[in-house]
């Protein structure tokens, strides 16, 4: 699922919300390279990097396993959540009926300083009933560009602009129920502002350092998904080259 639309064709990207992986996909040094020296960050020059080709995966012969959608049909509406019954057919023929939680998407940043620190936010989480440590993030309104809300819920929730920002990775966040993807973007070149959180978020913005990050996530310390992974493919492309 993404029916969101791509974001700014203008803007720097590394990949397009909704593409896992780049038609011809490069050494993942010579990425994280490219990736760190647009973000601002001293790295070794690009082109003296390996170039190589790595194997790109193919979907063929997974027929076997796809079910077919005989159809839909709402069972449930929330402010901006949905449920869907949906009928399927399985590949050995037999017709069940599976339940998909509506979500219209959402983005998370990874927002970086000159220092490598990673900027985070504590807030109260209803659902886990406690205060939660995350990246900042937030769902997107209709119609809206996956980008343009990175760079909006930055600034809301922490003050902070990005005169960089690049797309890193999508995040299926419950492909067993729920047809939601949160848009990781990596932003820097930040200065300060006031923040405006809506009027249900009470948001506290701190800095970390990545290492520190990093193993509050390995020690449990950290649970929320989108932040874990954030952090971790953040670290992957810091310490790559």
């Amino acid at each position: 699922m993404d029916k969101n639309p791509a974001p700014n064709e203008s803007a720097e990207s590394v990949a397009q919300p909704g593409e896992l992986a780049p038609v011809r996909p490069i050494d993942p040094r010579q990425r994280a390279a490219m990736m760190l020296d647009a973000l601002g960050f001293p790295v070794p020059d690009v082109d003296e990097l390996d170039a190589g080709l790595i194997p790109q995966e193919s979907d063929e012969g997974t027929e076997h396993l796809e079910a077919t959608i005989l159809g839909s049909n709402r069972v449930w509406d929330g402010g901006f959540l949905h449920v869907d019954e949906v009928e399927l057919e399985m590949p050995n023929g037999d017709v069940v009926t599976h339940e998909v939680l509506r979500h219209p998407g959402a983005v998370a940043i990874i927002a970086v300083n000159e220092a490598g620190q990673v900027l985070l936010v504590r807030q109260w989480r209803t659902t886990l009933e406690r205060v939660t440590l995350e990246i900042p993030a937030g769902k997107l309104e209709p119609g809206e560009d996956p980008q343009e809300c990175a760079l909006r819920e930055l600034q809301e929730e922490t003050g902070y602009s990005a005169g960089s920002i690049r797309y890193l990775i999508p995040v299926a966040c419950a492909a067993g129920y729920s047809d939601e993807i949160i848009h990781i973007y990596l932003a820097s070149k930040l200065q300060p502002g006031v923040a405006h959180p809506d009027q249900d978020e009470f948001v506290e913005p701190l800095w970390m350092d990545l290492n520190e990050l990093v193993d509050m996530v390995l020690d449990g310390r950290i649970e929320d998904s989108k932040t874990i992974i954030g952090a971790l493919a953040w670290d992957a492309i810091a310490s790559r080259l």
